[in-house]
């Protein structure tokens, strides 16, 4: 099955790319690397499917040649993938050589093979000693993940083409703290209104750090988005609370320093103390932003419940492996949206998008149809909003590989790319082969 479009109807110099996180794909019993609250969060009865854990992954820690063939081999233009924190500073402070080396290797690898590097600084794996004094809670995490920036820019900041310094903040504190879904898996407003103003900070600390060491790679963060649909005309209120808790805090907070008005009648009260000073410095420019997009979240009113006093409810759509409802048509209007109410000239790129399938190796190979549609479909979305008017740079799969899937384990296939976990073999599937065909 051929997706219905190819490399010539996207502009000129249009990025095609695939992208990987850490501590999804690495093995944490690979090399020297210090403890994460994911490993502790993965430890605890109940937490994470199969009680898995990141320790072996897809051992791309000692299979990224291979890996990076397979990107290559797909006619992809950019590899995105992460620093471990924990790899880099096993202890949180003290750099491992031994970790920059490995990475040092991967950018070179990368580069050998005519792809371009997207380097993101954190994908989730907080040192467990900065989890120990309350983890983004506390303001001190922000400025100790400045440091591991410098560390790591000073390393690879020549190579890299882009970098980017947090993944998804939503879900590293709302997610996280609030709803309790991610490690640490706590669920207090406090605590998760902190966690939201300081991984918005440590978007400023990394900032300054890729500034202050030279590298003339362009500089952004990567955000989340749902588009937000009321269940009812009753369920606007409901839909605008969380649109401004998953998508405006932090487009605002760094494209117009401030967060929104709204969402801080609810968690003002909770804010650290002289939040408002560090606005400036978080605000600072970005050189492009990365759009991640999944599905759309349809949204019910909780009339007298305490706030956000909203729940989601199922979408009407067919849904992937992870129940989310597979919605193309939110990609490229929250695309435009973007452009038009926060970034407008500054370049988006689709850094993540795909889904889960219940995918299944038969006779060596793995057809996935609905995956095929589904980036048919988004990719359809995007087209329409350049059309628009959208400066979109570029459009990244989610994933390269079947991934440990953070709470959902192992169960959970994202990738092109099928990786039978007994034998760390990589089988690309139909998903893989329609993309290369489509992009090369």
């Amino acid at each position: 099955m051929p997706l219905s479009m190819s490399r010539k109807d996207f502009p000129e110099g249009f990025e095609f790319g695939v992208a990987t996180a850490a501590y999804q794909i690495e093995g944490t019993r690979n090399g020297t690397v210090g403890r994460s609250h994911w490993d502790s969060y993965a430890a605890t009865l109940g937490n994470v499917a199969n009680g898995e854990n990141g320790d072996v992954a897809c051992d791309h820690y000692n299979r990224y040649a291979t890996d990076l063939d397979l990107v290559k081999d797909g006619n992809f233009d950019t590899y995105r993938f992460s620093s471990a924190w924990t790899r880099v500073m096993p202890d949180g402070r003290t750099v491992s050589e031994e970790g920059l080396v490995f990475y040092d290797k991967l950018v070179d690898e990368t580069l050998a093979r005519g792809l371009k590097p997207s380097l993101t600084l954190y994908h989730w794996e907080l040192p467990e000693v900065f989890a120990d004094r309350g983890g983004w809670s506390n303001r001190d995490t922000a400025l100790a993940f400045g440091d591991y920036a410098r560390a790591v820019m000073d390393r690879l900041g020549d190579r890299v083409q882009a970098v980017a310094t947090i993944n998804e903040p939503w879900c590293v504190a709302w997610l996280s703290h609030f709803l309790g879904l991610h490690a640490p898996g706590v669920r207090n407003i406090r605590t998760a209104t902190r966690a939201m103003h300081h991984i918005t900070l440590a978007h400023a600390e990394g900032m300054k750090a890729i500034r202050d060491s030279g590298s003339t790679a362009d500089a952004g963060i990567v955000l989340n988005f749902a588009w937000p649909k009321p269940d009812t005309d009753a369920d606007t209120d409901a839909a605008r609370r969380f649109d401004g808790i998953h998508n405006r805090w932090f487009l605002e907070a760094i494209t117009k320093g401030q967060y929104p008005d709204d969402i801080l009648e609810g968690l003002g009260a909770h804010m650290p103390a002289d939040w408002q000073d560090d606005m400036a410095a978080i605000s600072a420019p970005i050189d492009w932003l990365g759009v991640n997009y999944y599905t759309r979240t349809t949204l019910r009113d909780l009339p007298g419940a305490v706030w956000p006093a909203f729940e989601d409810v199922p979408g009407p759509l067919p849904k992937t492996d992870m129940g989310w409802e597979i919605y193309p048509g939110g990609l490229g209007d929250m695309l435009s949206r973007i452009a038009r109410e926060y970034t407008q000239d500054t370049p988006l790129i689709v850094t993540e998008n795909g889904m889960a399938g219940d995918d299944h190796l038969d006779d060596g190979a793995v057809e996935d149809p609905v995956r095929v549609r589904y980036f048919d479909d988004h990719l359809k979305s995007v087209l329409r909003s350049i059309g628009e008017g959208t400066p979109v740079r570029g459009y990244y799969a989610w994933s390269l590989l079947d991934n440990y899937e953070w709470s959902f384990g192992y169960d959970k296939r994202f990738g092109i790319v099928y990786v039978d976990y007994d034998t760390q073999e990589r089988i690309p599937k139909a998903s893989y082969h329609a993309l290369k065909d489509a992009i090369g």
